[in-house]
């Protein structure tokens, strides 16, 4: 087995990224709509996926967890992360009727359709393994994607190595990511998604993912932020930036404001940026200013994976666009 390069903190990964990696498809010619399809051209989507890709780009060396079918999407997948520069070294197949998602996503700024295909999903096939509790403790990082805990066997192998790898200081988050259409109710996905925020250390989402976790939001982000849990609370305000609530902070950023191909891909370009930079300097401030440009040029380009910039693409950015002023949320 070929020995791996370290980490600066001297273990061999700086994330490993647990979630979704699948086949998007988007019809052609750009700005139209599915059903007036002339063709379609292909990119690896996924949440769990585009953070994976998105922090190698950066210089992260990252791998992915997850699971896909052992069929042609399957292998599209697994050549799409060597070409990235991910590690499938503890990517599982799954045999049998699962089989790795699609998504048909339109490339629109706006009235733009997204259609994911996710029965009998393969990722959530993911068994933890005892590779898989080793590499966390191999590890800086570990982020989390909540379409990860829809179903078993899944949901129990991301709950068991969120507490794992909290127990070996792997810094842990926990991106909601949530998908209304994949959970039986509100009860149901509220107790889940509260049981995997306790093994955070940074909790990830918009307004409305946070609606699942709570009804009073201002009160959970003081009780995530008091000493005595030491939560971090990252809120993604879309056009506005995005807040982010620590122990000891509050930081209010802006956007880059460019023209807008399409409105997906930018939250996964933001938070594997955000994480590849704070790990390396923990310097919030300039971490989001890192994946806010990541953002802004992920919805300016055509594909998720692809579109992921590179760092000298992000310091242009930063050179050349002034962002947005902060505006405070409440």
């Amino acid at each position: 087995m070929t020995s791996l390069p370290l980490s600066d903190s001297g273990k061999t990964w700086n994330a490993l990224v647990l979630g979704r990696a699948g086949l998007d498809l988007y019809p052609q010619p750009d700005g139209g709509k599915t059903i007036d399809a002339d063709g379609f051209s292909a990119d690896m989507g996924g949440s769990g996926g585009n953070i994976a890709v998105a922090m190698s780009q950066a210089g992260s060396k990252v791998a992915l967890l997850s699971a896909v079918s052992e069929d042609t999407v399957g292998h599209f997948v697994r050549q799409r992360l060597a070409q990235y520069q991910v590690s499938d070294a503890f990517l599982q197949v799954s045999l049998g009727s699962s089989r790795t998602s699609l998504a048909l996503a339109e490339v629109r700024p706006t009235d733009c359709e997204v259609v994911i295909y996710r029965n009998d999903a393969a990722d959530l096939q993911l068994q933890l393994t005892d590779a898989m509790k080793h590499a966390v403790t191999q590890s800086d990082n570990l982020v989390v994607t909540g379409t990860a805990l829809i179903s078993e066997p899944s949901r129990t192998t991301t709950l068991e190595l969120m507490l794992h790898a909290k127990r070996h200081h792997c810094h842990v988050w926990l991106d909601l990511d949530y998908r209304p259409w994949n959970w039986p109710d509100l009860q149901t996905t509220r107790a889940i998604y509260s049981l995997a925020a306790e093994h955070a250390h940074v909790v990830v989402g918009n307004e409305e993912e946070f609606a699942v976790l709570t009804d009073e939001l201002d009160l959970y982000i003081k009780q995530a932020s008091l000493p005595s849990k030491g939560q971090t609370i990252l809120l993604k305000r879309g056009g506005h930036g995005a807040s982010l609530f620590t122990q000891d902070q509050r930081l209010d950023t802006g956007v880059y404001p460019v023209k807008s191909l399409k409105p997906y891909g930018a939250g996964d370009a933001f938070l594997g940026n955000l994480v590849h930079h704070y790990s390396g300097h923990e310097d919030w401030q300039a971490a989001m200013s890192c994946g806010s440009a990541a953002a802004a040029i992920v919805v300016s380009q055509r594909g998720c994976a692809s579109a992921m910039p590179s760092p000298e693409q992000i310091t242009l950015m930063q050179q050349s666009i002034a962002m947005t002023p902060a505006a405070n949320w409440r």
